[in-house]
């Protein structure tokens, strides 16, 4: 058996490896998993339109959700005050807090097999800082070159040159380790924070500067109607491409050359890959600001209950993506109200712990995976 021959049918393994793990000992079959994310997602929906400084009736919301997309069965019996408090500020809220779940699990799900590093995900790689600097340089510039979607195309920008920065600083010298990935990614996302906080202390429009830092902390208030629709077509975007890709996904997993061997193009598949995220990053960035670690989290977590393949793990991080970054927002706009906490505070304190004790297993296990 020559080389190739042999590298090709050690790739398959691998992938076949990946879709018997879905539903091996201990893991519940993929599809009851996504119905009880999906159910889960409905649940935490619906808490997300009760819960606040008014409390809202499960069933009330409901009748009041139904009754505005036209399919209500009862006449309206609540105050007009209660219905817009949940059809105008809290519904748009949760959406974009499901849609930012969603999207970054997927992205860092995505990064992880790119870059064939458990511990990538857009926070941790310098992706979200820059993302931050190309929307924070719009809006203290006044930058409105591309009109409304300005702000989205600056965090595009910004992503991307922050992405391609990073992966660059780690591969110099040799193969990526995820030492030194991580390494750099800390260090660009050092430089890019401190540009950014020089920019906020020299601007002259002092309140402007303070919404912009509580911005950058991650948040999920100020939303509408109006602006929901552009990290919602990104975010299904995002999702079909990496779907369409998740075979090629799978084949990076066993190595470079072995996805070399099977016929992969990876040069041009991560270059491609990394412009879809990027955009995709930026504009969930612009809408809702950097919020660390769902990225990291999630694709860890539901590998446990689906196994390694892409074409499961993808839309099985979405929806937990989704339900966690909801509950995370009834966390940060309830433990200390009437004020409210930064969404990307809470992230930060639950993934922190998590990096450590993934950081702490893979050095157990021995491994420093790395990428040629």
């Amino acid at each position: 058996m020559t080389r190739a021959a042999a590298t090709g049918t050690s790739v398959e393994r691998t992938v076949q490896r990946q879709k018997a793990g879905a539903s091996g000992p201990g893991r519940a079959r993929p599809a009851v998993t996504l119905l009880v994310l999906a159910v889960l997602l409905v649940v935490s929906a619906t808490a997300g339109l009760a819960i606040g400084s008014v409390r809202v009736p499960p069933g009330q919301v409901w009748d009041i959700v139904t009754h505005a997309l036209g399919a209500g069965w009862r006449q309206p019996d609540w105050p007009r005050a209660r219905e817009t408090i949940v059809m105008d500020v809290r519904a748009p809220r949760v959406l974009l807090g499901a849609v930012t779940g969603a999207g970054l699990a997927v992205i860092g799900t995505a990064l992880q097999a790119l870059v064939r590093n458990p511990l990538a995900e857009p926070y941790l790689l310098g992706v979200s800082s820059g993302a931050s600097l190309g929307a924070v340089s719009v809006i203290v510039f006044g930058v409105t070159l591309f009109g409304p979607v300005s702000l989205s195309v600056a965090a595009f920008v910004g992503a991307l040159g922050a992405l391609l920065l990073v992966y660059a600083t780690a591969r110099t010298g040799g193969r990526i380790t995820s030492a030194r990935l991580v390494l750099s990614g800390v260090a660009v996302a050092a430089v890019l924070t401190a540009v950014l906080d020089l920019l906020l202390l020299t601007t002259g429009r002092g309140n402007e500067a303070r919404a912009v830092l509580a911005w950058t902390l991650g948040g999920l208030g100020g939303v509408d109607w109006g602006t929901l629709w552009l990290p919602s077509t990104a975010l299904l975007f995002g999702i079909g491409v990496l779907m369409v890709q998740a075979r090629n996904l799978n084949l990076l997993l066993a190595g470079e050359e072995a996805a070399t061997t099977m016929g992969l193009d990876v040069g041009r598949f991560r270059a491609r890959l990394f412009v879809v995220l990027s955009l995709v990053t930026g504009v969930l960035v612009a809408a809702a600001g950097p919020i660390g670690f769902v990225g990291l989290m999630m694709p860890h977590i539901v590998r446990l209950f689906v196994g390694g393949d892409h074409r499961r793990v993808l839309p099985t991080a979405a929806l937990g993506g989704a339900v966690f970054l909801i509950w995370a927002d009834i966390a940060a706009r309830t433990i200390a109200a009437p004020m409210e906490i930064p969404v990307g505070v809470l992230t930060a304190l639950c993934g922190g712990p998590f990096f450590l004790w993934l950081m702490r297993r893979d050095a157990r296990r021995g491994t420093d995976r790395g990428v040629a």
